[in-house]
């Protein structure tokens, strides 16, 4: 079983910079690809970037690419999601996801991951 549990949102102005942070348990943290997912109200879940088990590759969505990096510290069974020049589309619940194994790739489908954290609320005002 594999806990996640995301920190860092809030509230911030268009143009603001939040860095989400997700904590897993587990000793093998290294081994999982891991990703981060947003949904906004009334949308779907989608997709926001993901990164390989080494974070030696990573992968954006076009809406995001540019703004946002995602990281992982797997000494600290850590992964980060930086976020720079906030948009009001921005707004939604941000979720991390992982994956076990992950044969050295990332993943951008949700149905790929195996477990979600609960999520973290990012709000981007105008």
């Amino acid at each position: 079983q594999v806990q996640l549990v995301e920190s860092g949102g809030g509230l911030v102005q268009a143009g603001g910079s939040l860095r989400l942070s997700c904590a897993a348990s587990g000793r093998t943290f290294s081994s999982y690809a891991m990703g981060w997912f947003r949904q906004a109200p009334g949308k779907e879940r989608e997709f926001v970037a993901a990164i390989n088990w080494s974070g030696g590759l990573a992968y954006y969505a076009d809406s995001v690419k540019g703004r946002f990096t995602i990281s992982r510290d797997n000494a600290k069974n850590t992964l980060y999601l930086q976020m720079n020049s906030l948009k009001p589309e921005d707004t939604a619940v941000y979720y991390c996801a992982a994956r076990l194994g992950s044969r050295g790739s990332y993943y951008y489908s949700g149905g790929d991951y195996d477990y979600w954290g609960q999520g973290t609320q990012v709000t981007v005002s105008s």
